[in-house]
């Protein structure tokens, strides 16, 4: 055999045995139990946790998913008296394509993890790889919301210096409230502002034209809040109001509520849009911006 039938003998071997890369994925948390919270806890509430229940070859248990964890881990596993736990970052990052492969690989690497050590870089998935749908057993996806990150440690865990930066970075952390139990919408104050940011489950395309309803027949106020616009996040449409800096969260559910009932009708009309329509439809396209 010449040498160069066996190099395209070996170029088509390697090409065999090359794994393919994850692919891209719009909506990477479709499927899963809550799929607008983990858009929420991924792109900005500031600290939060949730427990979810995996399974995984012969592994099974609860992990925590957090928004963030120290010095940017993307997961921890922790000690603790029950042999320790997963703590998986939401907002670590993660370049494949597809967050739910990401995540899903720091949980795998965590495990894999003496109790006590923290993971500081994640295997990079591929198409192989299994993504959170293929581990998460949970049927319900609960966040718990916190004014800082005290989760992150125990009493007695940090020293001195470790306390002081703990309260540096409790102090940057915008407060944040969920307005009703049933519904991804977050109340969030910025310095002097407030804003209120819903994360919609519908399929992006009917949540907008939904939206564009609502504006048209001039039902989009927030009490006195105004909408500003909405991006989109992880597959997912995120409209995006301020409201009275003045007022706490308690004071605005009712507003919400009603806000809520209205693009619920909306949502339900199937009838193409009429001229007014599709012009506030446009609007509202024209100034969105996408997060991945």
């Amino acid at each position: 055999m010449g040498k160069a039938s066996r190099r395209e003998r070996k170029d088509k071997q390697e090409r065999k045995t090359k794994v393919a890369p994850a692919p891209f994925v719009a909506r990477p948390f479709e499927g899963l139990p809550g799929e607008a919270d983990w858009v929420a806890l991924r792109e900005f509430v500031p600290a939060a946790t949730a427990t979810v229940d995996f399974r995984y070859a012969d592994r099974s248990g609860q992990a925590t998913i957090a928004t963030v964890l120290p010095m940017a881990w993307p997961a921890l596993h922790r000690a603790t008296q029950d042999g320790g736990r997963v703590l998986i970052a939401m907002q670590s990052g993660g370049g494949s394509g597809d967050a739910s492969r990401d995540l899903a690989a720091a949980l795998i690497a965590g495990l894999d993890l003496e109790p006590g050590t923290p993971l500081t870089s994640v295997p990079r998935p591929t198409f192989d790889t299994p993504r959170l749908q293929d581990l998460v057993t949970s049927t319900t996806f609960e966040p718990t919301l916190y004014d800082g990150f005290d989760f992150w440690i125990e009493e007695g865990e940090l020293d001195e210096d470790g306390k002081a930066s703990l309260e540096r970075a409790n102090e940057a952390v915008a407060p944040t409230h969920r307005l009703l139990p049933d519904q991804s919408a977050y109340w969030c104050r910025v310095g002097d502002r407030s804003f209120v940011r819903w994360v919609l489950d519908a399929d992006e395309d009917t949540a907008t034209n939904a939206l564009a309803r609502l504006i048209a027949a001039d039902e989009a106020g927030l009490g006195e809040g105004r909408l500003l616009g909405a991006f989109r996040a992880s597959g997912l449409l995120v409209p995006v109001w301020e409201v009275d800096t003045t007022l706490e969260p308690d004071a605005i559910v009712d507003d919400f509520a009603a806000v809520a009932q209205r693009f619920d009708a909306h949502l339900a009309d199937d009838a193409p849009l009429d001229a007014e329509q599709r012009r506030a439809r446009d609007r509202l396209v024209s100034r969105q911006l996408t997060i991945r």
